[in-house]
C-alpha cells in the first residue's frame, strides 16, 4: 500500500476498440425544466450558464470501470469491486491533489453502472449495484466544496459488449426502442442525483450518428437519426442547470447538436491550450487528457500504472494558459480496482495545485 504525501494511505477512445439548495431553488429548477420540456427538442436552445465551470482550474477524471483491474492478482467481480471501493481514500487523494472537480466514468466499454438503476435492470439484469458509488462520491465531494461531473457511454461500440448491444436494441430494425432505452437510463440518473451531477460528458456519439468526423456506426441505421435534442432535454432532468457535452473525437469541434453547453475537449497531448474561454462553435472550453496512461483504463493484469507523461513545467504552463482564459483542464489519472490512484500522478497534481496557488496570489497582488 502506497502513501502519497498525506496523513493516511490511499490504498478512453482507442481503448474501446482494443478491449438547489432550498425550496426556492427547487421551484426555480422545476419551472426551468418544465419550460424546457414545453419548448421541446425542435425549439431554440439556450445554453446553460457555465460560470461555475469557468472558475475551476483543473480536475481529475477517472476511468474506473468494470474492466479496471487491481495492482496485482485477479480482479474482483464488478459488484464486489464497487462494494470494496475505498471512497475515503480516493477523496483524500482528490483533496490532496487540489482538484476542483472529479469527472467519473459511470459506464464505458461495458454497460455496467456502479449504482442502482432499475431501467438498466429491466433491459439486462445483473449490470447494476446495490451500493450507490455515484451518490456517495457526489456527497463526499460536495462536503469538500468540489463538483461531480459524470461520463456516460452507451456501450454500443465495435461489439465490445455484444450481449448489451442486443438487449438494448442497437441492432433492432426499429431504433426508436434503443434511443428510448438510453434516454430512460440517463433520465433516471438525472432525476435520482439532481444537482449532485453538475455536468454530463457523453461519449461515442459517432457510434450512433455517421455525420461527424468519425463514423463508428456498426449497425444498419436505415435512415434513423438519433434524437440528440430530445436527449439533451432528458439529460437535464432533475437539474435543469446541469451542463451537457457530446464528444466528437480527439480535438474535434463538430457539433452533433447545438443543444449542448461545453466542449468535450478530448486531447492526446498538451500542445494546444485554450486560446479563449469559448470556441468558435460557441461552447465553453474544457479539456481532458491522460496524465500518464493513454489507454485511459488500467486493464492490464499485474502491470503498474506508468509514470506521468509530462514534466511539472509542461503541466503547470498548460493549465496556467488555460486558466487565463477561464478554461478548466482535466487530467485522467490511472486508478486501480480498489480505488487507489497512481501515486506519482497525484503528487504531480499536488505540485500543480501549489504552483497555481502561488501564481494566483501574485496575480491578485498585482490587481489589488
Amino acid at each position: 500500500m502506497e502513501t502519497i504525501g498525506y496523513s493516511s494511505a490511499i490504498t478512453r477512445r482507442s481503448f474501446l476498440r482494443t478491449t438547489t439548495t432550498g425550496t426556492a431553488a427547487a421551484i426555480v429548477g422545476s419551472s426551468l425544466f418544465a419550460e424546457q420540456e414545453k419548448r421541446g427538442p425542435g425549439s431554440p436552445y439556450k445554453r446553460t450558464n457555465t460560470d461555475w465551470l469557468a472558475k475551476c482550474r483543473f480536475g481529475i477524471g477517472i476511468h474506473w470501470t468494470a474492466q479496471t483491474v487491481p495492482r496485482s492478482g485477479s480482479p474482483k467481480p464488478f459488484q464486489e469491486a464497487v462494494d470494496a471501493f475505498d471512497l475515503d481514500g480516493f477523496v483524500k487523494a482528490v483533496e490532496y491533489a487540489g482538484a476542483d472537480y472529479v469527472l467519473l466514468t459511470s459506464a464505458h466499454a461495458l454497460q455496467k453502472l456502479p449504482s442502482p438503476n432499475p431501467v438498466l435492470d429491466k433491459i439486462l439484469p445483473g449490470r447494476t449495484c446495490k451500493r450507490d458509488l455515484i451518490m456517495e462520491l457526489a456527497d463526499a465531494l460536495a462536503a469538500k466544496g468540489k463538483h461531480l461531473l459524470v461520463y456516460y457511454n452507451h456501450s454500443c461500440n465495435h461489439n465490445q459488449d455484444p450481449e448489451w448491444e442486443k438487449a438494448v436494441g442497437y441492432h433492432a430494425p426499429n431504433k426508436q426502442r434503443f434511443a428510448q432505452n438510453i434516454m430512460d437510463i440517463v433520465g433516471f440518473m438525472g432525476e435520482r442525483y439532481k444537482d449532485k451531477i453538475k455536468a454530463w460528458w457523453f461519449d461515442s456519439p459517432y457510434s450512433l450518428d455517421s455525420r461527424g468526423p468519425h463514423n463508428s456506426v456498426t449497425t444498419e441505421m436505415t435512415g434513423f437519426q438519433f434524437p440528440w435534442e430530445e436527449f439533451t432535454v432528458v439529460a437535464k432532468r432533475g437539474y435543469p442547470q446541469r451542463l451537457v457535452t457530446y464528444n466528437a473525437g480527439v480535438a474535434q469541434t463538430f457539433l452533433y447538436t447545438t443543444h449542448q453547453d461545453f466542449w468535450a475537449g478530448e486531447l492526446v497531448n498538451l500542445d494546444a491550450p485554450a486560446k479563449s474561454r469559448y470556441l468558435d462553435n460557441g461552447l465553453q472550453w474544457f479539456g481532458w487528457t491522460c496524465i500518464e496512461d493513454r489507454r485511459w483504463v488500467q486493464s492490464r493484469l499485474d502491470t503498474p500504472i506508468p509514470p506521468p507523461l509530462y514534466t511539472d513545467e509542461q503541466v503547470i504552463g498548460f493549465v496556467r494558459t488555460c486558466n487565463k482564459h477561464r478554461a478548466p483542464m482535466t487530467f485522467n489519472v490511472g486508478i486501480y480496482q480498489d480505488g487507489t490512484m497512481a501515486a506519482e500522478s497525484v503528487e504531480q497534481l499536488h505540485r500543480l495545485n501549489v504552483a497555481l496557488g502561488r501564481w494566483n496570489l501574485r496575480i491578485e497582488c498585482r490587481t489589488s
